[in-house]
């Protein structure tokens, strides 16, 4: 960036400098030929009627005129030798002014050594009237005009140079900062990191670059966020873990010692040991399904959610013969995976039954409104209480109502993963006279079109 802030600079300096040398050039031989024109005049007035020759002929003078002469159409022919007694070279250009041919002109020429800037104009007789003075002033005052610009511009170029250097470190700064803090990251592989930013105030004025180093500190709040949640469900899992595995080999070692049990005994043992592998199965294929961060494109399709809940609901009566489940489904179509949303359902009217105590209803409503599709699944049990209703859908969080019953605490938050995965939100309440209120509620550009005839 300082390169090319100094190269810009420079040929804008130099573009400068250049037409600053012309303008300068040309006033200075504007000057000259105005002093010949001048005394031109004065002397065509003073020595109208002299003859031809030499009027003037100190040539090294730098006053105008330093050298003066009138010649006619034939001077410096070869039958007119008066030509050669003249100091300034006569032309046919000269001639030709003298025989009224041409107009006036100037010229340059040299006299004994010297550079002079000539006028020639015509006189009456027919004449011509030659003038010319020295150019060294032009000349000097080219010289000093190019090295005062040159020291100009190399000037203005090194002060760009710096100055583009010092704005391109201030500028990319956050660059800087950002290249820094990845190689922190990547070194220490912790996330915490962030690159420091600007005031508030010149945020809000910032460039680009203070916009991406904003970006990116945002995008390490969400990694560090991330690996947060992976740790705590490590964490989470082992600690869930922990108990089903040490009951398991304690059952097993119990289970190789089967020759010094009784076969009531060993009947207990092989139970349990069967119960407990069907936890940790249950609970490595939660953690598993939690993994998937969204549902497969190509498994997406209409479904009748009325006869998903319907179907889920019947077999929810059949896991759990003393709660009793009532339904009022309207026909709705959704685009989902149906796999995915059966297992959401499921997971709700478990959740639900379990809380419930013998007897008690289990409501299931689905309705369909002009904007959203509402599922709403209302238990009659002891609600949740208000400080753990954030905390409902985390993974493995148990109320102290739950600690006692079976499961893992991971039935809610893989329904919450799978209602986010079809763009709809699943939310908690506590019902009007009691009880759990769980509502999935679909937006209307995710459901499809008119539900099929049955």
């Amino acid at each position: 960036m300082a390169l090319i802030t100094s190269a810009a600079v420079a040929l804008v300096t130099v573009g400068v400098c250049t037409a600053a040398y012309v303008v300068i050039r040309y006033e200075l031989v504007r000057q000259l030929d105005l002093q010949l024109t001048q005394q031109a005049t004065l002397l065509a007035q003073e020595r109208r009627d002299e003859g031809t020759g030499t009027l003037y002929g100190e040539c090294r003078w730098l006053a105008a005129p330093a050298c003066a002469q009138v010649v006619t159409p034939r001077t410096g022919t070869p039958g007119h030798p008066a030509g050669k007694d003249l100091l300034i070279p006569v032309t046919d250009a000269t001639r030709q002014v003298a025989a009224g041919t041409r107009g006036a002109y100037y010229g340059e020429v040299t006299v004994r050594g010297h550079r002079m800037r000539t006028l020639t104009t015509p006189l009456r007789g027919p004449r011509a009237l030659q003038l010319a003075v020295r150019s060294d002033t032009v000349e000097q005052g080219e010289r000093q005009a190019a090295r005062l610009l040159a020291a100009i511009g190399a000037a203005g170029a090194l002060l760009a140079a710096g100055l583009g250097y010092l704005a391109s470190r201030r500028a990319l700064a956050p660059v800087t900062r950002l290249t820094a803090t990845a190689e922190r990251i990547a070194a220490t592989r912790d996330p915490a990191h962030r690159i420091e930013l600007p005031p508030e105030e010149g945020r809000r004025r910032g460039d680009e670059i203070s916009r991406l180093a904003g970006s990116f500190n945002t995008m390490l709040g969400e990694l560090e966020e991330s690996v947060a949640a992976q740790r705590r469900l490590v964490a989470d899992a082992s600690h869930e873990l922990r108990t089903p595995l040490t009951a398991l080999r304690t059952n097993a070692e119990l289970l190789a010692r089967a020759d010094r049990l009784s076969p009531a005994q060993r009947d207990r043992a092989a139970s349990a040991l069967g119960g407990q592998l069907r936890e940790v199965t249950g609970l490595v294929n939660d953690l598993i399904e939690l993994a998937r961060d969204e549902e497969p494109l190509p498994l997406v399709e209409p479904v009748r959610l009325d006869l998903l809940a319907a179907r889920r609901v019947e077999e929810a009566r059949s896991h759990w013969a003393h709660t009793a489940f009532t339904t009022e489904l309207a026909e709705v179509t959704v685009d989902g995976v149906p796999a995915r949303l059966a297992r959401l359902l499921t997971n709700l009217l478990d959740n639900a039954a379990k809380f419930s105590p013998p007897g008690a209803e289990v409501e299931v409503r689905l309705t369909s409104g002009a904007d959203a599709i509402d599922l709403t699944v209302r238990d009659h049990g002891p609600g949740i209480a208000a400080e753990d209703l954030p905390y409902v859908f985390d993974r493995f969080y148990r109320s102290r109502q739950a600690r006692a019953l079976p499961g893992s605490g991971l039935g809610l938050a893989m329904a919450r993963q799978i209602a986010r995965a079809h763009d709809s939100a699943l939310t908690a309440a506590a019902a009007d006279g009691g009880g759990a209120l769980f509502r999935l509620r679909i937006p209307r550009h995710r459901s499809g079109g008119p539900a099929p005839e049955a």
